[in-house]
């Protein structure tokens, strides 16, 4: 399947988007107050998601040895200070997410390596992709930065970075790709810039807001 994604000067690029491989449908609704037991399932599925970090540690309200994951995620994404794409099946049933946020509001993997020479100050930063153990390889992953992508826009668009890892030549475990890897964001219009890490990038992309929606950043 191809789609196009956005206007500008990636805009009219098509990526090419991997239906799932056993023809489900997959849908996506943003990470809220009224999908946080879905969210909530899905990490509990999954043991806690690396160790039990529940998606936490990324944001900047989290202190180590002191806030409880759970907890903090819960708050903040009922606050609304927490932003995902969730991916659901035919079922409901949350299958994987991708999480981003407004720059300040998220730290990103390599952070010291970034900071020696920070890009373009950027909107939004994409700071985990997560799909269920038994549902990869089915175009989750894809469909969750598609869906942020398209909330981002949503939100009045702007600059969106990320730091991803390759993975061509080689074979990577899955917790070192919690932030997906520099080829599936290539497919979806961003561009490498700095290399943070010995496969790390940082990759970057303008999404044109939505014609007619708010301009807002949170």
């Amino acid at each position: 399947m191809v789609a196009a994604l956005g206007d500008g000067p990636l805009g009219d690029r098509l990526v090419r988007v991997s239906a799932p491989a056993d023809g489900q449908d997959l849908s996506v609704r943003p990470l809220d107050a009224s999908t946080w037991d879905a969210f909530a399932d899905l990490v509990e599925r999954n043991n806690g998601i690396y160790g039990g970090c529940w998606c936490a540690p990324n944001h900047v309200e989290y202190v180590r040895g002191v806030s409880d994951p759970r907890t903090l995620k819960e708050a903040l994404v009922r606050a609304g200070r927490a932003h995902a794409a969730l991916v659901l099946d035919g079922e409901g049933r949350a299958q994987g997410w991708c999480q981003y946020g407004p720059a300040e509001t998220l730290h990103l993997k390599h952070e010291r390596a970034y900071d020696q020479d920070p890009p373009a100050p950027a909107r939004w930063r994409v700071g985990c992709v997560f799909v269920d153990k038994a549902h990869r390889g089915r175009g989750v992953a894809r469909r969750a930065l598609e869906g942020a992508l398209e909330q981002i826009a949503a939100a009045g668009g702007g600059l969106v970075e990320a730091i991803p890892e390759t993975t061509a030549g080689r074979v990577a475990q899955g917790r070192f790709l919690f932030s997906a890897t520099v080829e599936l964001f290539e497919d979806y219009g961003f561009s490498r810039g700095r290399q943070v890490g010995k496969h790390a990038w940082v990759v970057s992309r303008f999404v044109e807001p939505t014609v007619g929606t708010r301009d807002g950043g949170s």
